[in-house]
């Protein structure tokens, strides 16, 4: 999961004809919460003022695309941005993430900074389904809403290997780094182009979804469809009351029990613990449900055994990876647990694990605190560097 969600009606690019809502007093708020808990940290860590990255919002036209299912996207649209310029094996990617976007990264984008866009080429990807590449709010019909096809984690990597190869001229990436589900692209891209990446870099994330984590996710998604305006994704306005009660499941499951204990809330400004609840709800609110369900389907199914070629065998898949790897699990994550991922590590020939100390959950993969912003900085760059 991610928190860092754009103002993408603000860029330059658009793949719907639909009319923009307004983002609303709370999308606002919220980002200006972000904003100010990544200030502080810039503040502390770097002592460099905090600028966003830069880069111009971009679509990438792909055609036709056949998707691993069987089903063919037509018009296929894969949203990103770049920083940097490409040059001799610099190249690095960054996919996005659950609730998030090609902003998932940006505080580490930034001169002197393990993602040093004077260094390197940085490609920041949207998965197929998150609002801004295709996805079932802004695709016609016949794949409108709640039609709209089954879509892979492996089909992601399809999409971002043309935009490399065909869009951009990238012959080779030194690195893949992900975050949560960006973590789970990281991974596969490993075992569906093994010769063309060199590192891979997962934060919070795994190769495999596990039992626990998609039937927790499950339960998510039967929050929005208890709504009665769901309509079986059919619905004419937002189904508020269901995407409330996804924000209310998220609040508890972000960060750890120790967190929420020990005040560490009011890092985000909030005032209580209770606030994590609103908090919560109005991310997910600025989501479209289908979006939010499809995204949840292609996270629940992902597994790299399913890899052409390992007959749906994880242990024989991450025994064969060859690029090295920096595993990086959050010591009290409770969607992506570290005994799984460190289970993972394990198996992986060529892998330093890396075990992030915080008490932010899954969140820490967002660098939201000083503390946690430092360690993955430092241990990318040294990654990235040997």
């Amino acid at each position: 999961m991610a928190v860092h969600r754009s103002l993408a009606r603000e860029e330059n690019a658009t793949i719907s004809k639909k009319p923009c809502r307004p983002l609303g007093l709370w999308r606002g708020l919220y980002r200006r919460l972000l904003a100010a808990a990544a200030a502080a940290a810039a503040a502390v860590l770097f002592s460099v003022p905090l600028a966003m990255a830069s880069g111009e919002h971009k679509i990438f036209e792909l055609g036709d695309f056949a998707l691993e299912g069987g089903a063919v996207l037509p018009e296929a649209k894969l949203s990103y941005v770049t920083h940097g310029e490409l040059q001799d094996n610099n190249a690095i990617l960054v996919p996005s993430a659950y609730l998030g976007d090609h902003h998932g990264f940006d505080f580490l984008i930034k001169t002197g900074l393990a993602l040093d866009p004077e260094q390197y080429f940085i490609v920041a990807t949207d998965m197929f389904q998150n609002g801004l590449s295709s996805s079932p709010s802004n695709t016609p019909p016949p794949f409108d809403g709640p039609n709209f096809p089954a879509v892979s984690i492996r089909d992601n990597i399809a999409a971002g290997y043309r935009l490399l190869t065909e869009e951009l001229g990238v012959t080779h990436i030194k690195a893949v780094i992900g975050f949560s589900m960006g973590a789970q692209q990281a991974f596969q891209w490993a075992f569906s182009h093994p010769d063309f990446v060199d590192k891979v870099v997962g934060i919070a994330g795994s190769a495999v979804e596990y039992p626990h984590g998609a039937i927790r996710l499950e339960g998510f998604k039967a929050a929005i469809k208890a709504d009665q305006t769901f309509a079986q994704g059919r619905y004419t306005t937002p189904p508020t009351i269901g995407l409330k009660a996804g924000g209310t499941h998220w609040a508890s499951w972000g960060t750890s029990q120790e967190w929420f204990r020990q005040r560490l809330h009011t890092q985000l400004g909030l005032q209580s613990p209770e606030d994590m609840i609103t908090f919560m709800q109005n991310l997910v609110l600025s989501w479209d449900a289908n979006d939010l369900i499809g995204l949840a389907n292609t996270w629940q199914a992902n597994d790299i055994g399913a890899t052409p070629g390992f007959s749906g065998d994880a242990t024989k898949a991450l025994g064969s990876i060859k690029a090295e790897v920096l595993y990086m699990p959050a010591a009290t994550d409770m969607y992506f647990h570290i005994d799984a991922l460190t289970a993972e590590a394990g198996l992986i020939p060529h892998v330093r694990l890396a075990v992030i100390p915080t008490l932010w959950g899954h969140m820490a993969g967002l660098g939201l605190s000083p503390e946690d912003a430092t360690f993955i900085n430092d241990e990318v760059s040294a990654f990235l560097e040997k």
